[in-house]
């Protein structure tokens, strides 16, 4: 692991979580334990919940001053006892960089969809299928996920593996692909307070034809809930030496039920 990361840095990943935690509302919700592996079980019939998401990555090797902000609005719906659908209503970002500084610009939306097919309690492994769409104006993007989840007393562990479809320009001609594999294990310490850790491995296929370097992050996980709503955050780094990769990337999730 490289030991020269930007500790100024991280401390802004820990205020934006803190920021978040406080911003939060009070409302019923369904719980997520992992911000970049998602769980077999799906919501309810007839449950709505809005999800907001921040992700956060900066320093490269290559460009110490790299910092990028995503952010997510979402919509999950509980379609059915196994069925589950999410709508983006809009992704956003901003980047700066050696060369690079852009405001914040809106990006995509897109629509999810989760099945569930096992569950992770009753049966010896939960299984779900994941599809979605993402579409902006210079982005096209689809995306395919296996989940196998299993709950074990207070332990959730789950796996993930995605392949993704991006196509990118004013004539979408820039493709690529995208294999991903995540990994997240979650204890609960009490009614409210789970941790654990996540491990995140992913590796670009460019123009579908030549392999990028596989870059590994691993990070703690950590969970709050309570009556009505709901905090996660993960702050991963970068476990390989990729000059083109950020040291440290972070993701935390707030959600809260209608």
């Amino acid at each position: 692991m490289r030991l020269s990361l930007n500790y100024n840095r991280i401390g802004r990943v820990a205020l934006v979580c803190g920021l978040a935690a406080a911003a939060v509302g009070v409302a019923d919700a369904t719980q997520r334990r992992f911000v970049f592996t998602y769980e077999a079980t799906t919501h309810p019939p007839g449950d709505v919940e809005y999800e907001q998401w921040v992700t956060y990555k900066t320093s490269k090797a290559s460009d110490r001053r790299f910092d990028r902000f995503d952010f997510r609005h979402e919509l999950e719906f509980g379609l059915t006892d196994r069925l589950q659908l999410g709508l983006y209503l809009s992704d956003w970002r901003s980047q700066r960089g050696d060369g690079v500084d852009d405001g914040v610009e809106w990006r995509n939306v897109g629509v999810e969809v989760i099945r569930n097919l096992a569950d992770p309690v009753t049966e010896p492994l939960g299984f779900a299928l994941y599809g979605e769409l993402k579409i902006g104006d210079e982005l096209l993007e689809l995306e395919g996920k296996l989940i196998v989840q299993k709950n074990i007393g207070k332990w959730v562990l789950a796996y993930n593996a995605t392949i993704e479809a991006e196509w990118e320009g004013p004539d979408f001609g820039q493709d690529k692909g995208k294999f991903e594999q995540t990994f997240g294990a979650s204890y609960q310490l009490s009614p409210r307070l789970l941790a654990g850790f996540e491990l995140l491995h992913e590796v670009e296929y460019d123009d579908w034809s030549v392999w990028s370097d596989h870059a590994v992050y691993l990070g703690p996980n950590v969970s709050w809930r309570t009556q009505g709503w709901w905090i996660t955050v993960t702050p991963l780094l970068q476990v390989t030496d990729l000059a083109d990769e950020p040291d440290v990337q972070a993701r935390l999730i707030f959600g809260f039920d209608f």
